[in-house]
């Protein structure tokens, strides 16, 4: 008789599972109350989870959403796929003689779930077991489909990285190789495919889709629907089955912007002064500097060479990049112009000017990452006379006094801040932040060297 075997994907699941067992004893009898072999298991057990979820996904249900993360829902269609762009649903291809319950799950693939203004700009997408009007399809495709909005904030640059680019970067080291995956956006604007082309190319090596205007009937041999966001502007290296972190998403820019040809070291200290890049505010945008040619004048009194970069929505990120990639300095007021922050190299210097009543939103956007790029991070705080709001309210009112009491988790009243406010820069106190900018730079220049 023939032995009969199991199948190979049950046979793997079972020894990963008798190996997370095995192991979880051995942690538990030589060191139950050790912390750090606790930890240990614990990133142990979370790395043969990531490595068993495409095997336990077959057991599980072809058609599934993971709506237990903060910030995002990350649904799946394990097995054949047909994307009808004009009803904006996805069905799975079932057998001719397939009886089983039909499954209807609704998603917005955007990774700022609670956000309701957000929210209210990114299509529902619809996925489900039952029949679609028509199985022909217009166009097969041999590559799994990712699908994402590229709706909610992401016409703000800031936005643009933190719940687009860098959720990208995180999702396909996550759960796909060699850029083989096919980009299908919704909520899509031609110029934002046109702006980040670069850093798309380096995702996927396949055309992108877009839902907004394509009528034609596509099928995949499966679909991701929704991105991986770890955090506010983070990579989070424990996180994924072969550890990367923002240092690696810095790497991924520089590739993207350069072709991977590295400017030669002679081309970065052509001229002995170190270069500083003024992002600038002008308008009606709030947080302006209102004193700016003179602030170029106190750092090039210091021995800054500066250039001021005015970024625009059609300006051109690959100019940008290597602009900021040969300079030593970056300031700017806190914006989402900061986000060019991630275009300095590692040790260079970031000079955050934070107005009043914007400390943690400062914090959180750019002073981790720029840390966590290695950076040279530095802040310059606005005092009360530096505030255009001065003019407006009284030194010791509660705006100026005690943001935090004012604002008291109410978005809108944030608009002072953030709309309202102007800087002017302290210019004595200013220069004592651009020497000690300049000391740092010229060691960096020395490494250089």
């Amino acid at each position: 008789m023939k032995e009969r075997q199991l199948p190979r994907s049950l046979t793997v699941a079972t020894c990963f599972g008798l190996l997370v067992a095995i192991f979880t004893l051995h942690i538990a009898f030589t060191s139950v109350t050790n912390s750090i072999a606790f930890q240990e298991l614990k990133r142990w057990q979370q790395k043969l989870a990531l490595a068993l979820s495409p095997l336990q996904s077959k057991h599980t249900g072809v058609i599934q959403c993971d709506r237990s993360h903060k910030r995002y829902d990350l649904c799946s269609i394990n097995g054949t796929t047909l994307l009808d762009p004009t009803s904006l649903t996805l069905y799975k291809l079932q057998p001719p003689n397939f009886r089983g319950p039909s499954i209807v799950l609704k998603t917005h693939p955007y990774p700022r779930k609670t956000d309701k203004g957000a929210m209210s700009k990114v299509k529902e997408l619809t996925l489900t077991s039952s029949s679609p009007p028509t199985s022909r399809c217009g166009v097969t495709h041999s590559s799994p489909a990712l699908v994402f909005s590229t709706g909610g904030y992401t016409t703000n640059f800031f936005h643009a990285f933190n719940e687009g680019i860098i959720p990208l970067f995180i999702t396909v080291n996550s759960l796909f190789s060699n850029r083989n995956v096919t980009l299908v956006i919704t909520d899509n604007r031609d110029w934002w495919v046109q702006k980040y082309a670069e850093l798309l190319s380096q995702i996927s090596i396949h055309p992108i889709i877009n839902l907004d205007n394509d009528k034609e009937i596509h099928c995949f041999p499966s679909a991701t629907i929704g991105l991986i966001t770890h955090g506010t502007m983070t990579v989070n290296p424990n996180w994924l089955p072969k550890p990367k972190t923002l240092v690696d998403f810095r790497a991924f820019l520089s590739k993207a912007y350069t072709n991977g040809n590295k400017p030669k070291s002679s081309n970065y200290h052509k001229v002995r002064r170190p270069q500083m890049v003024l992002l600038s505010r002008k308008g009606s945008v709030g947080r302006v500097i209102l004193n700016q040619n003179q602030v170029i004048n106190a750092a090039e009194d210091v021995g800054f060479d500066v250039v001021v970069l005015k970024p625009l929505i059609n300006s051109s990120l690959s100019d940008a990049f290597r602009l900021i990639d040969r300079s030593h300095v970056m300031l700017g007021v806190h914006g989402a112009a900061m986000t060019h922050s991630l275009f300095l190299r590692p040790k260079s210097v970031l000079i955050q000017v934070v107005p009043i009543g914007t400390e943690w939103l400062s914090s959180s956007c750019f002073e981790f990452s720029a840390k966590s790029i290695g950076l040279e991070y530095m802040e310059y705080k606005i005092g009360v006379e530096e505030s255009s709001l001065v003019e407006k309210y009284k030194k010791n009112s509660v705006v100026l006094r005690n943001p935090k009491n004012f604002v008291n988790g109410n978005w809108t009243k944030q608009r002072v801040y953030l709309k309202d406010q102007n800087v002017k820069l302290d210019l004595v106190k200013l220069k004592k932040c651009l020497k000690e900018a300049y000391g740092k730079a010229k060691r960096f220049m020395g490494k250089e060297d």
